[in-house]
């Protein structure tokens, strides 16, 4: 069974730029992958069942097989196959982990079955099971616009992140819903996304709903310029090295998880090994 990355990634700064008619939010925000992510392995079958070991969501709410039966629909296949899911991202923590695991079973089976849908196809499927899919599918660090599905590839300087959590799960409909959410924050162009004011629109109203958040971004942010990502729950910082990383680790609460990772400008699964890692 082949092994895939599956990242997890920060959003550098997300601003809410506005409100669509229907419901959805306008952003910009600088996307970065970290080398640290889930792991998937996958096993071709040959009836159309799907089966996912490891995870912990309920069958009918588990992306993996959401995915694998999407692309299934559109490649028009027989096949089928076992996922099995190391999962490492936390859940309901802003970095990712749900949609880059869809993203990733939708990359991995597309040339495991051999269907050979485009990259434009899979993003296509990916947005329709969640915003972020597309930029997990890509596989780029990227400046994302829209509700994040349009996506510039950026080439980000090489640095290294402490990436810290508590242990609750923060809704990401909660957060957007909130009648205090700041939606009008004004347009910025690239390609200059790191001059001027960048903030986490979403971090006062994740503060204000979860204290957990709000107490996890005071203990980070005596270090440095702490920065929620996502609608939370993480918070992260950027280090001067691993070690500095480790260190800091080393005073973390107990109430708190963490861990230091590198960003990366592309999925290494999708440089290396196009067939898998």
């Amino acid at each position: 069974m082949k092994t895939w990355l599956a990242p997890a990634k920060l959003n550098l700064f997300l601003h809410v730029v506005g409100r669509r008619t229907d419901g959805l939010h306008e952003l910009q925000t600088l996307f970065q992958l970290l080398d640290f992510g889930d792991l998937l392995s996958f096993e071709v079958t040959e009836d159309s069942g799907i089966r996912r070991d490891g995870g912990s969501e309920l069958p009918q709410e588990d992306l993996c097989v959401r995915a694998a039966r999407a692309l299934q629909q559109a490649g028009n296949t027989g096949l089928g196959a076992r996922i099995q899911l190391t999962k490492r991202i936390p859940v309901g923590a802003g970095l990712g982990g749900g949609s880059s695991d869809a993203a990733t079973v939708l990359v991995a089976l597309n040339q495991l079955w051999q269907i050979r849908l485009t990259e434009d196809d899979l993003a296509e499927i990916g947005q329709s099971l969640g915003a972020d899919v597309p930029l997990f599918i890509r596989g780029h660090s990227a400046w994302g616009e829209g509700i994040g599905e349009q996506l510039t590839p950026a080439k980000l300087p090489s640095r290294q992140f402490c990436v810290v959590w508590p242990d609750v799960h923060v809704s990401t409909k909660t957060i957007f819903s909130d009648p205090e959410l700041t939606r009008n924050t004004p347009r910025i162009r690239i390609p200059s996304p790191f001059e001027g004011d960048r903030r986490n629109d979403l971090e006062p109203v994740a503060r204000r709903r979860f204290s957990e958040v709000g107490d996890c971004l005071d203990w980070l942010g005596q270090f440095g310029a702490a920065r929620m990502t996502g609608s939370g729950s993480a918070a992260f910082l950027a280090v001067a090295s691993t070690k500095a990383g480790e260190e800091l680790l080393e005073q973390l609460p107990s109430r708190l998880s963490g861990l230091v990772a590198n960003g990366i400008n592309r999925n290494p699964a999708f440089v290396d090994e196009p067939d898998g890692v």
